[in-house]
């Protein structure tokens, strides 16, 4: 196994390697480009976390072409980020895990340094809790967007939120809590439904196997309930799998009031965002912020049945990756900040957006080629930008080419790689 890892690490460095060339003139001749985003100085200080992610240096520069001064953070795991190089980043700071003791005062610590005024999580789902912890230590010397620890307890738990959810009269999938074989096996299927387990802690692997539970195969619930850790401190949800169109949403609410909002078609490993508008998954979203009343960033996943309703499978307390389709939009930095009128939506202008090296194994490995190049000549890649090019060389040929390094050396296996989130995924991983 190990010998099987090492040999993809060595071909993705290979891979890598050939395409520097190419990127390195591209950021060249993007650097000869001596335009500058020209942005008022406001007096304001903005911390975003997250550093190795694509929506961080999204939101980094949002609020830079909207005049205030950017404070970027990541564990030292990450501490090479090709976006800690953007011009829209006034100082980088690395502080511990979210896991650590240490985590919230070290957000102290430069919260302190820096003078932040608002600090903005773009949390991973192992920091979305302690980010929320964190506020206690931070609401004395800054803004903290984001819900309160209870909130995003709630909202982090597939159970907890759907029954929120289905308390407020909104629609979401038929569900169970499940902590042993016992309860699949007395669980009373209906006939002619199908269920799924999904883990209710986060698991970057196994998040995919969607094997479907039903009353006419009792024994393969039980042998796949059986090949699962769950207990009482692991818990997972049995929830209805309702075929249909997926979505996914991206809102940013102040007080209950959605302030920032995007939606797109989804897929289980997405990397391709264009805005598409369902008024009634608007809606949803809408009324579940009014009724917590909450500040903060929430991302649904949602399911369209044929008949058109649409179910709320999860909510993630959190930045969504949607957050790039805002890449022209001025206004995503007031939305954020301060009240608006009505909810910030990415410009009519705005191009779908992906991620080139995504694309190109794509274009590789799937049939439909004509496909991925209308993708890539009608959208724009997500971490590129003309006034801002270093990100796009430093995330492919320094963050990547580091984190592969490290794994080989370790001996760790990966599942693949993550540009849009800066990592490689692996079983355990953040």
């Amino acid at each position: 196994m190990q010998f099987r890892a090492l040999t993809r690490t060595v071909g993705a460095l290979g891979a890598l390697t050939v395409t520097l060339p190419i990127d390195l003139v591209v950021v060249a001749f993007a650097l000869l480009d001596q335009r500058r985003v020209a942005a008022p100085p406001s007096g304001r200080t903005v911390m975003v976390s997250g550093g190795k992610m694509t929506k961080a240096l999204s939101l980094a520069r949002a609020f830079h072409r909207a005049g205030h001064r950017v404070v970027l953070v990541e564990s030292s795991k990450y501490r090479f980020t090709g976006h800690r190089f953007s011009r829209a980043v006034d100082a980088f700071h690395c502080v511990p895990e979210p896991t650590d003791p240490g985590y919230a005062h070290a957000l102290r610590d430069v919260v302190l340094r820096e003078q932040v005024d608002v600090f903005v999580p773009v949390a991973s789902p192992a920091s979305s809790v302690p980010d929320a912890d964190a506020a206690s230590l931070l609401d004395d010397l800054c803004e903290v967007v984001h819900a309160d620890p209870e909130t995003v307890r709630m909202l982090d738990d597939k159970s907890t939120f759907s029954e929120a959810a289905a308390s407020m009269g909104l629609s979401v999938p038929d569900w169970r809590r499940i902590t042993s074989v016992g309860d699949i096996a007395s669980f009373d299927f209906p006939p002619g439904r199908e269920y799924i387990l999904k883990q209710i802690a986060y698991n970057p692997v196994g998040r995919m196997d969607l094997t479907r539970l039903s009353s006419a195969t009792p024994q393969r619930n039980l042998e796949f309930a059986r090949s699962l850790d769950m207990t009482e401190s692991n818990p997972w949800i049995l929830q209805e799998f309702i075929s249909g169109q997926e979505y996914c949403t991206h809102g940013t609410a102040r007080d209950g009031h959605l302030t920032v909002y995007a939606c797109c078609r989804s897929s289980a490993f997405q990397v391709n965002y264009e805005m598409i508008d369902v008024p009634d998954i608007r809606s949803w979203v809408e009324t579940f912020v009014g009724e917590l009343g909450v500040t903060g960033q929430l991302s649904f996943d949602f399911i369209q049945a044929a008949d058109g309703r649409v179910y709320a499978i999860e909510c993630n307390p959190r930045t969504h990756s949607a957050i790039t389709m805002f890449y022209d939009q001025d206004l995503l930095a007031q939305g954020y900040l301060g009240r608006v009128e009505s909810a910030v939506l990415p410009t009519h202008e705005s191009k779908p957006t992906f991620w080139t090296y995504h694309e190109l194994w794509r274009l590789l490995t799937e049939p439909n080629r004509r496909h991925r190049l209308r993708v890539i000549v009608q959208g724009t890649d997500a971490i590129f930008a003309r006034w801002d090019p270093l990100p796009y060389l430093l995330v492919h040929h320094l963050q990547i080419p580091i984190l592969l390094v490290k794994n080989a050396v370790s001996g760790r296996s990966w599942s693949r790689i993550d540009f849009n989130i800066g990592k490689l995924v692996e079983q355990g991983g953040d």
